[in-house]
């Protein structure tokens, strides 16, 4: 069985199911509780759960990722919401030097088992500090698991075994999705250790994940009508990459271009590059692509803003310059 709803719905339930199912799980964060969320997610969780477990907290994500690292070390299974990853930079000396590094520097005593969520990307005019794709910088350190759901499947899906892993796992929700629709099975079990391929394809490998992927999808489906049949990749996991999986599709398509709404220099798209060139360099018929952010903080003017993101059009024609 099927129902229609959407993104936001999707991660809503997936809250819901979490707080029944586990009596270790609270959601803290600012404006989660009687505002019900930024981008209205946990609306009418506080009313079903009370205080105890839906947590207002001040505006202060040093203190509260940080109380939350604490919750989860005492045995608790915290999720922690963060508005915007343009904010979650206030926290990153509890996230990046002690919930990513406790398992190790313990020798395997200690684990942090938090669930870290935010919003990431742009498309909505709220200029340069609410609207980076910062999630290739925290897929840089060892540690931490990172995953950006695209599908209604995966925003239901992946929040339980995330709660599941000992060590914490970082959810980025690109803001443009929260009102996707669609219809989604009641059978909602998913793995958090690979990607998917979401169209297959035979000229082409289109890499993508988060808010691209539409875009990614989109590209191929006009490129279908010119004759090329793109492969498009969703990665869903940024942190462990899923590796296989790319290269299973390139040494089918022999060409990959990646679609990342990170800023090139230094992006997760360099990185994946690297990985291609490093594993399957003679699968190549061409050098590898990427389709990127313009080197700018996000405007906020929208045609500037479109300017500045990676566009369907853009796609298509880097797709064209591939295939020759």
């Amino acid at each position: 069985m099927s129902h229609r709803t959407t993104y936001r719905e999707a991660l809503r339930e997936a809250l819901r199911e979490a707080l029944q199912r586990d009596p270790r799980v609270f959601l803290m964060g600012e404006d989660v509780g009687r505002y019900g969320g930024t981008y209205a997610v946990s609306r009418g969780l506080l009313e079903e759960f009370g205080e105890g477990r839906i947590r207002d907290t001040p505006l202060s994500e040093l203190g509260f990722v940080g109380a939350g690292i604490g919750a989860a070390l005492g045995g608790m299974r915290p999720i922690v919401e963060v508005m915007t990853v343009n904010f979650s930079l206030l926290a990153l000396d509890p996230l990046i030097n002690t919930a990513a590094t406790l398992r190790h520097m313990s020798g395997g005593q200690f684990s942090v088992p938090l669930v870290l969520r935010m919003a990431t990307g742009a498309g909505r005019q709220l200029a340069a500090q609410h609207s980076h794709s910062l999630e290739g910088w925290y897929a840089h350190i060892p540690g931490l698991k990172i995953l950006a759901p695209a599908t209604l499947e995966d925003a239901r899906g992946m929040l339980w075994p995330a709660l599941q892993d000992p060590d914490p796992v970082l959810i980025f929700e690109h803001a443009q999705l929260y009102n996707l629709e669609g219809e989604l099975d009641e059978t909602t079990a998913v793995d958090i250790r690979s990607a998917r391929v979401r169209r297959t394809g035979t000229d082409l490998s289109l890499i993508a994940y988060g808010g691209t992927l539409g875009k990614a999808l989109a590209a191929a489906a006009q490129l279908a009508g010119e004759g090329i049949a793109a492969e498009v990749i969703d990665l869903r996991v940024l942190r462990p990459l899923d590796d296989a999986t790319i290269l299973a599709s390139l040494r089918k398509t022999r060409r990959a271009l990646v679609v990342d709404e990170g800023w090139r220099s230094g992006s997760l798209a360099a990185e994946i590059i690297a990985r291609i060139v490093e594993q399957g360099f003679y699968e190549l018929d061409g050098p590898p692509a990427r389709v990127c952010s313009a080197e700018v903080p996000v405007p906020y003017a929208k045609h500037l803003e479109d300017a500045a993101l990676p566009q369907v059009p853009a796609i298509v024609a880097a797709a064209h310059e591939l295939c020759g």
